[in-house]
Formats: structure tokens, C-alpha cells, sequence
């Protein structure tokens, strides 16, 4: 139990890391120009993938599935942030 609330923690300090670096880098340049809802919007991406993670490796014992479904997890996260990003499928939700 105790390692499992690490591990929640881990996964919000972590998005929370993440989302450090466009908003320091945004201090030094101008290449980078997010606006409130891009770190809503990435946030909730991210902690919506480490939540299922986390989901994944508590309910799933098969550690072939569990890596499996966890590889999914991840492709498909960063499929649509490169789609968030630079619209790699042309969607209406493509960021260029």
C-alpha cells in the first residue's frame, strides 16, 4: 500500500516536472509560446497516462499483458501529442 501511494506521488511530482520545462523555457525564449490551456491540456494527458499506468500494473497480473497494454498506453500518448503538436493526421485538433 505504502508503495503504491509512492507511486501516485512519483506520478504527479513527475507531470509536474515535466511541465516545468516548457514553462521555464518559455523565461529564455520566444520559440516556446504555451498559453494556460497547453499545460491544462498536456497536463491531464500526461496524468491521465500515468494514472492508467498505474491501473495497468495494480490490476493486471500477466506481465506479458502488463507490458503490453502498457507499451499501447504509451504509443498512443504519443501519437496524440505529436497530433496536439504538429497535427502528424491532419485533425481538426492539430496545433499548426
Amino acid at each position: 500500500m505504502i508503495t503504491q501511494n509512492k507511486r501516485l506521488i512519483g506520478i504527479v511530482l513527475g507531470v509536474m516536472l515535466i511541465l516545468l520545462i516548457p514553462l521555464i523555457a518559455m523565461q529564455f525564449t520566444n520559440e516556446v509560446d504555451w498559453k494556460l490551456f497547453d499545460f491544462v491540456v498536456m497536463g491531464v494527458l500526461l496524468l491521465g497516462t500515468g494514472l492508467l499506468c498505474e491501473f495497468v500494473m495494480r490490476r493486471v497480473r500477466n506481465k506479458d499483458y502488463q507490458i503490453g497494454l502498457l507499451a499501447v498506453i504509451l504509443v498512443a500518448l504519443f501519437l496524440i501529442w505529436a497530433e496536439l503538436a504538429v497535427g502528424v493526421f491532419g485533425t481538426p485538433f492539430a496545433g499548426s
